[in-house]
Formats: C-alpha cells, structure tokens, sequence
C-alpha cells in the first residue's frame, strides 16, 4: 500500500511538471506568434490598436511636408547666392561673357589685358552704389566706417629670365605686398599709388583683391519669412602661377547669413515663422515617440529570442540558429531609429536656422534629405506582409551578398581602369583630368551613355595615346559591358528565380517555423534540397539549413 500511494504522488509530480512545461511552451508559441504578426492579424487577434503603424504612417507625412517647405527656402537661398555670384562677376570681371571658362571665369594673353582688367575691378569698386541694381553696399567696420579694399600681389623674391639665352635666377622664396584702398579712394589709386601697380611679370605669381559687401535676401518676404542679412567676402584673383602667357582670372565669393538687427516688415512674416517652430517641434516629439516604440520592440524581441533559446537547450539541447536569430534582430527597427535621429538633428539645425542662430543649410538638408529617404525605404517593411509585393525584398535579401561580393572583385578591375585612364588620357582629354572625373567618366560608358563624345573629345595630336586610348575604351566598355554588366544581372536573376521558385515549392523549414507551427519534429534536419541562398520569410524565418552538428548529436 505504501509502494502503490508513492508511485501516485510520482505519476502526480510528474503529470503536473509536464503540464507546467506544457503551459509553458504553449505560451512562448503565442507570444512568438503574436510579435510575427502584422498589425493588421494583432488587431484581430487582441484588438492591440497598431501605434507604430499609425506614427510610421503620421511621421512620413510631417517628414515629407517639413523637407518640402525646407527645399522651397533653401532654393530661395541657394538661388540669391549664384544670382549674386554672378551679377559680382559681370560688374568686376572685364570682358566676362557670362559663362565660365573651364575652372576660372576669364582669361587674359597680354600685359595690358591684365591692367585693364586689375583696373576695372578698382573703378567698378568705387562706383559701387551708382552700378548695383540690387540691395547691396560696402562693409562696415565697428565704427561704422567702410572696410577696406585690399590688393595683394605675390611675387618671387628676385626673379630674372632670359628665355632667348635660357637663362634664369630666380628666388623661390615669396613676399607678399598689400595695399588697402577706401570706396572713396579707390578711383585716386592712379595719382597716388601708382607704382604699387607697376607688375614685374617674371616674377609675379597672382595678385588678389578682397573686399566685403553687404546684401538683404528680399524675396524671401514672397513666402512669408523674414529677409536675411548677407555678408559677402568676395576675392578676385589673377593666376600667374604657370607662367605660361595666359592669366586666368577667378572670383570666389563667400557668402554669410545672419538676423538683420534692424528691420521692420508688416504682414504675417514673423508669425509664419513661429507656425513653422511650432510644426518642427511636434515633428520632434513624433520621432521620439517612434524611437521609443521601435525601442521598446527591440527589447521585447531580444526578451522573446532569450527564451527561445532557453526552450530549445532545456528540451532539445540545441543552439538557435543564426538565421533565425535575424529573425528576432529586425533591422527594419535600427533602420527607423537611425531616421529618427536624423530628423531630430535636422529638424534642430532648422530650428536654429528660422531664428538665425545658424547658416548651416547645406548640413540641414543632408540630416533631412537621409532621413526623409529611409523613411520611405522604411515603408517596405509594410509591403513584405503582401506575398506579391514581398518578392522584391526577398529577390533583394538572396542576392545581396553574391553581388557585394561581385562588386569587390569587379571594383579592383574598375580602379585600374580609372588610375590607366587618369595617367595616361589626362593630359589629352578633359574627362580624364581627375581621378574623380575619370571614374564619372567610365560609369557612364559602363551604361552606354556619351560614347562618341568620349571618342570624339580625344586630342589626336599625339599617334600613341591616340591609339592607346581606342584600345583602352574599346576594352572597357566591352569588358564591363558585355560581361561585368551582364553577370552583375544573371545573379539577381538568378535569386529571383529561387524566391519563385519557394514561392511554388515552399520554403524550407527552421526550428523557428517548426515551433511556431506545432510540429513535433523540430529537431529533424532538412532532408531535402540544399542551396547556398540564404533567404528569409517576411514572417517567419525560412531560411535553408545545413547543420551537420545537429546531424551528429542526432544520430548519437
């Protein structure tokens, strides 16, 4: 009797231990399948209201409509920088046709050429307030005086050249001698710095004017914002440094923005401007709440893999694979982090920028131009829950790896050709001036654009480079065309196939897909086919695998 009341209590114990692990596993299968759901199938599961979903679908139309409203200013701004630039170069550059010559804006051949020109800038200079047509004058110092402005002529220190008996002393050391000049003073420069202008061309290396000219951004009052203040700092250089014959003419301008100090403007400028702070706020707030809820899905998901993994060694002594930890380790979620971070940095510097505490609109639109882009890209996501429009990312997933790979050995191919080209080409054809410009260069012939122009452009004054590059572009462009190209799309092809194929066939099976499905088999290897594609099911992870460890513990 005593044998028979322990052998209950044991059948008991052990009854109730295998109904815990039941409850237990049971639980984790829910809780896996509810986190792999789409926010459609978890609102009809638990009536869960999908949050993300709705501030993913609310942040891409406030991102959007602050990056439009942000590109209309800034080509306001960009627009009055080159208008300026180039109104500066008609009134200081003599002979300019309105276009520039390769890298300098206006050439020069003779001695008197360059007087003229050097004289020109000072007469414009000082006629300033009768020439410009729009809203601009000279700098003024803290004292309210005009700054000056300011003539600089580099030369060798001792020069002497006797091309006809190729001779030449000459002193590379450099002195630099400067004069200042006063708007008011500029047109007596003749009578009373004369011999300032009197140029040694053997040992002239260039001569640069500065200035600094104020300007008002008015047509900003267009779309309702408050005009900024410029400060342009203007240089004007006249380039010797060859000593060919031939003086290239440059004007760089450096433009400043700042808050005007005094200014009055009626209308509805300035409360624009505080709508447009108010807006970037709550654009602020609806990424912090986004970053939270993909944080906060980032943390369930590690929680959920932590006790898969502690299902899968307590009851069947195995590790969960690799892809099926990427399952659990979504990217989609570090991409939104990272977008909104980016909005949030972009949408402070614009902040600063609409109350004039920054200038940095090029920086601003790169934090919201990234961050607008992987909010679109970020959209993807949604459509992976649709079967037909989920072939694309899985086509993208399966062949990303081959063609990283393929880039790398095609891109060691690629930089030959572009240091052969630059080397050799540069001298004779201006696509190939550059590094930069030659690796332009051969991307467009890799897709078939501007061929004959690359042909035609090419000196042929020299009979060997001549034929070394037809040998060298008609190599490339077979090369990379007939073959790199073309091997480049038979991978993608080539997963695009096998994703149709699993498509018809089904997918192969983890223990991840196997738990989630109820199959008692979990521990069974695949015994079917074998490929190196590694792919993943927008749900659930069906990846193939080939574990021969878990063969082996198996079998033993």
């Amino acid at each position: 009797m005593e044998l028979l009341t322990r052998y209950l209590d044991r059948s008991n114990s052990v009854s109730s231990t295998a109904t815990l692990d039941f409850i237990k596993e049971e639980k984790l299968r829910d809780d896996l399948k509810y986190y792999f759901m789409s926010p459609c199938e978890k609102y009809r599961a638990r009536r869960h209201i999908p949050w993300k979903l709705g501030v993913q679908i609310l942040k891409i139309v406030m991102i959007t409509t602050q990056l439009v409203l942000f590109g209309l200013n800034n080509q306001l701004v960009v627009s009055y920088k080159e208008e300026n630039a180039m109104a500066l170069k008609n009134l200081f550059l003599k002979d300019y046709s309105g276009v520039d010559e390769d890298d300098y804006s206006v050439a020069v051949y003779t001695q008197p050429g360059v007087y003229d020109s050097l004289f020109h800038v000072l007469d414009q200079y000082g006629r300033l307030g009768r020439l410009a047509v729009g809203p601009i004058s000279y700098a003024e110092d803290e004292d309210g005086g005009p700054l000056p402005l300011v003539v600089c002529k580099n030369l060798y220190r001792r020069g002497s050249v006797q091309p006809s008996d190729e001779a030449y002393d000459i002193d590379a050391q450099l002195e630099t001698i400067c004069l200042p000049l006063l708007p008011k003073t500029a047109l007596q420069w003749r009578t009373h710095n004369a011999s300032f202008f009197d140029l040694d061309f053997y040992r002239l290396v260039d001569v640069k004017i500065t200035f600094k000219l104020k300007g008002i951004n008015l047509q900003t009052v267009r779309s309702r914002e408050l005009p900024d203040c410029y400060s342009f700092s203007v240089t004007i250089t006249f380039d010797n440094q060859c000593h060919s014959g031939k003086v290239k003419l440059f004007l760089d301008m450096d433009a400043q923005s700042s808050a005007c100090r005094d200014w009055k403007i009626s209308g509805t400028a300035e409360k624009n401007t505080h709508y447009l702070l108010v807006f970037d706020g709550f654009v602020i707030l609806v990424c912090l709440t986004s970053a939270v809820l993909c944080t906060r899905s980032i943390v369930l998901a590690v929680r959920l893999l932590q006790r898969f993994s502690r299902f899968l060694h307590e009851n069947h002594n195995r590790k969960v694979c690799e892809d099926d930890q990427g399952e659990f380790l979504n990217g989609w979620y570090a991409l939104v982090i990272v977008s909104d971070l980016l909005t949030i940095i972009g949408s402070i510097l614009k902040m600063e920028i609409q109350a004039k505490s920054l200038t940095s609109y090029d920086v601003c639109s790169i934090f919201l131009g990234t961050s607008t882009l992987l909010v679109w890209v970020g959209v993807i996501r949604y459509l992976g829950y649709f079967q037909k429009y989920n072939v694309l990312i899985l086509t993208m997933k399966a062949a990303f790896p081959k063609v990283l790979r393929f880039c790398c050995c095609a891109g060691m191919i690629y930089l030959g050709y572009t240091f052969c080209g630059w080397i050799v080409l540069g001298p004779y054809h201006e696509k190939f001036e550059g590094l930069s410009l030659v690796a332009e260069c051969l991307f467009s012939l890799l897709n078939g654009d501007d061929m004959f122009t690359t042909f035609a452009q090419l000196k042929d004054k020299n009979t060997l480079v001549w034929l070394f590059s037809r040998a060298y572009l008609y190599s490339f462009i077979s090369l990379f065309i007939y073959m790199v190209l073309s091997l480049f799309i038979a991978l993608i092809t080539d997963a695009y196939e096998t994703i149709k194929n699993y498509q018809r066939d089904g997918f192969p099976l983890t223990d991840l897909h196997k738990f989630l499905h109820d199959q008692k088999d979990t521990l069974a290897p695949e015994d079917g086919r074998q490929t190196d594609v590694h792919i993943r099911y927008p749900v659930f992870c069906c990846c193939e695998r080939v574990h021969e460890n878990d063969e082996a513990t198996l079998i033993s």
